[in-house]
């Protein structure tokens, strides 16, 4: 997954990639990962995702249906950094387990020498103990990876924190102030950062608790109204809800209070989710950003025009960009949610309580529970799936 963490724009933004990072792309196809010498069968196919963002695209014309959309929000593309740099120019990052092992398994990558000398750091082979060893491979990979993004990229990195961790504040704050020490060594500034923290009341927590040091969180895997209430009190910088995950769990199940409350409205649970969290936001002054992740398809992005951030498919993207915004054309460009209209936006009481733990808890129906589950779970084991990678293939070839 991937976003652009800049200001919203009033009108549609475009940032051409400077002269050094086109350089820099251009030497991708000559680098050899020394992975596929080492581990040769771990391979990924040329669809591997990177999460790089990239700024609204730009188009030679004025009337497209991109352009329009994004005078609302900023639009985001999910791409695959070496088939679409030139055509998508990232504009920030997300540094993640997922992206270690898509870089371990690229043939051509100018990421080789960052992962290449996490795993030559000696302060790391130098641990006596070897699950602490491989964390703190893991660990060096992230942030060298990231430094090297943040070269890339005109706005901020967001770099995943450990899954494994979910469940516990102080080991989240921990890993946070770890990184963060990691990042000033190799001179990227706070400011550029973000740290991804799954939901969990532990997390949230931890969030509150790092941005009151000013460091920003990015808060992801919510699915419920509470969760997101929590993370907008907390004080989290960025808020991500999945929308068509949601919507995909209410097709194949039922039972869950919030979403048969969406669709006895006519609603789709996902949609109304990012309507209800981003008038919590704004009716009662809360700092975070929204970002809706999981868009499928155009009329969902239409729907959510006015949300800080949406990350939408290539095909979705492209699509938009060869449409011209004819003025009787189907879809009627609006800002569908502004802060005007949530100001007139009406809570139940017990939606506008002090959340913790204990409410956090009763309020969470189970496609919520269920579906955080299975994100920590996925994000667990890519963690995992990394630390035995570089379990097998060090020390290197220089070491």
């Amino acid at each position: 997954m991937s976003l652009t963490l800049q200001s919203p724009p009033s009108a549609a933004l475009s940032i051409p990639p400077t002269p050094s990072s086109s350089s820099s792309f251009s030497s991708l196809r000559n680098s050899t990962l020394f992975f596929n010498t080492c581990f040769p069968h771990f391979r990924s196919s040329s669809s591997t995702r990177f999460s790089l963002a990239a700024s609204s695209i730009n188009t030679a014309s004025t009337n497209t249906e991109l352009e329009a959309v994004s005078a609302f929000s900023e639009i985001v593309p999910d791409t695959v950094i070496f088939d679409d740099f030139q055509k998508f120019p990232p504009t920030a990052a997300t540094v993640s387990s997922s992206l270690l092992l898509g870089i371990c398994g690229l043939p051509d990558t100018i990421f080789r020498n960052a992962v290449e000398m996490a795993l030559a750091d000696s302060e790391c082979y130098g641990l006596e103990n070897k699950e602490a060893r491989l964390s703190c491979f893991s660990s060096k990979a992230l942030v060298n990876v990231g430094g090297d993004m943040a070269k890339l990229v005109p706005g901020r990195v967001s770099t995943e924190v450990d899954a494994r961790l979910a469940y516990d504040t102080h080991g989240i704050i921990r890993k946070v102030h770890d990184l963060l020490k990691l990042y000033n060594d190799i001179s990227v500034p706070p400011q550029r950062l973000l740290f991804k923290i799954p939901s969990t009341w532990q997390g949230i927590e931890a969030a509150r608790l790092l941005e009151s040091e000013g460091i920003q969180t990015h808060l992801t895997f919510v699915y419920s109204f509470a969760q997101a209430a929590a993370a907008a009190q907390a004080g989290a910088s960025v808020i991500q809800i999945f929308v068509g995950r949601l919507r995909d769990w209410a097709r194949n199940h039922s039972d869950d209070p919030e979403i048969e409350s969406a669709q006895l409205k006519g609603e789709d649970p996902g949609l109304a989710l990012v309507t209800k969290a981003y008038n919590y936001i704004h009716k009662y002054g809360h700092k975070s950003k929204l970002m809706a992740a999981a868009v499928r398809n155009k009329q969902d992005l239409f729907s959510l025009l006015g949300v800080d951030y949406i990350i939408a498919p290539l095909k979705i993207l492209q699509s938009l960009k060869e449409s011209v915004a004819s003025p009787d054309e189907k879809y009627s460009f609006v800002r569908k949610l502004s802060p005007h209209s949530a100001a007139s936006y009406v809570f139940r009481d017990e939606e506008l309580v002090k959340w913790d733990q204990a409410s956090l808890a009763e309020a969470m129906g189970p496609a919520a529970v269920q579906l955080l589950a299975t994100g920590l779970d996925g994000y667990s084991d890519q963690a995992k799936r990394v630390e035995e990678l570089f379990g097998k293939i060090w020390p290197p070839p220089n070491v």
